[in-house]
């Protein structure tokens, strides 16, 4: 045996660099727990002084405060933890209507930044430079003060079509009630959407045998909703009877009164998400290569084709990853709704440390409750992205 290659020549763990690699991490995992453990001891020292001690046990304690709004039953007698999920569930509904209709003005302007229209392009331009240049929370303030504030009173209600009242006191839109069909009514709707994805997989398989990309979510949609309209005639009464909204005194009743803190949050984050929005459709739509335009124009297909066939499916790769980032900002700017005074999670856990002076409790859940949302969107956007680039394959 050579003496290079004997065992006395091999390197000492001390300086094998896969070795100090590891301890190297090692030591800095270490590190960290000491950070985060001194600092988690010194809290704990200082609330005992206090006389206080970490524990959620007050969530079970009656809140005693009203909310202006809410998707559930909820009382003053109810508890902290029955208002803390009245909050959560307004802030879900901002957060989940606000990226579905960002997300469509936002494909909408970006396509129009594109247009060779000449005034579509500069309007579409104008409105993303300007949106992107403006400070979310001076924007949401002016939008409700300046916009929503400043309706008609209740008794000189804007009417649009569709019986749609607009006042200074809320948005009163029509909304259906249920009957005693509508427990029917709700089986066949899930017996639809099991249809719809019945058809949808056989559509995709049928696409991937015979290499025409077949119209699943049109017809996953027209499926259900055919489902959903012959259920309804089906039915011996219609499951939802039309409540429409009306002036009562100084005030709106009937259908669904949306209130104005939460239009001016819902329409200011989506006017606002959809600029941004916007710019990442256009950089996405520009990164597809001319030639793949020019050669489906070639082949005879219309724009519309062209768009949804050739430019989307290879622009989404681009798309998505920008498009996720948008979406955890709007969940995470929800928050800003403490401006106007609307009552989502973070405005309702504030009102719950000024009452039961649980301040490190609440900030930890309103941080845990937050970093959930934003993984969950994570999580789903990195499953449709890793879906793209599966089907591009």
């Amino acid at each position: 045996m050579s003496a290079k290659n004997s065992p006395s020549s091999a390197t000492p763990f001390w300086r094998d660099e896969r070795v100090l690699q590891t301890f190297g991490q090692v030591v800095f995992v270490l590190l960290v727990g000491l950070f985060f453990y001194s600092i988690a001891r010194n809290m704990v020292t200082g609330l005992a002084r206090q006389g206080m001690a970490l524990g959620f046990d007050f969530i079970k304690g009656m809140a005693g405060f009203d909310i202006g709004e809410m998707l559930i039953e909820y009382s003053r007698s109810s508890t902290y933890g029955r208002a803390l999920l009245v909050g959560l569930l307004n802030t879900l509904i901002v957060s989940v209507l606000g990226i579905i209709f960002s997300t469509i003005l936002g494909i909408i302007l970006g396509v129009a930044r594109l247009s060779t229209n000449y005034l579509v392009n500069k309007i579409a331009a104008f409105y993303l430079e300007v949106m992107r240049n403006l400070a979310l929370l001076v924007f949401l303030i002016f939008w409700y003060l300046g916009v929503f504030l400043k309706l008609p009173r209740v008794k000189d209600a804007i009417v649009w079509p569709g019986n749609i009242l607009l006042t200074n006191r809320g948005v009163g839109i029509p909304w259906g009630i249920p009957t005693e069909t509508f427990g029917t009514y709700r089986l066949i709707l899930l017996g639809g959407l099991v249809l719809a994805s019945a058809v949808a997989v056989f559509l995709h398989y049928r696409g991937l045998r015979t290499g025409r990309p077949p119209l699943t979510t049109l017809w996953f949609f027209v499926t259900w909703i055919g489902a959903a309209v012959i259920g309804w005639i089906a039915l011996p009464s219609a499951p939802l009877a039309l409540d429409l909204p009306y002036v009562k005194g100084l005030n709106l009743a009937g259908g669904r009164i949306l209130s104005p803190e939460f239009m001016a949050l819902f329409s200011g984050l989506t006017l606002y998400t959809a600029a941004f929005i916007g710019e990442v459709v256009r950089a996405g739509i520009q990164s597809v290569s001319k030639g793949q335009v020019e050669a489906s124009r070639a082949l005879g297909l219309s724009g519309f084709q062209t768009l949804r066939l050739v430019v989307f499916p290879q622009a989404l790769r681009v798309i998505v990853p920008p498009l996720t980032s948008q979406y955890l900002n709007l969940a995470k700017n929800s928050s800003l709704a403490v401006a106007i005074g609307y009552p989502d999670f973070f405005y309702v856990s504030s009102t719950v440390i000024n009452q039961s002076g649980r301040a490190v409790e609440m900030i930890s859940l309103v941080m845990l409750v937050y970093l959930s949302i934003s993984l969950l969107t994570s999580l789903f956007m990195n499953w449709y992205n890793q879906k793209i680039r599966l089907v591009e394959r």
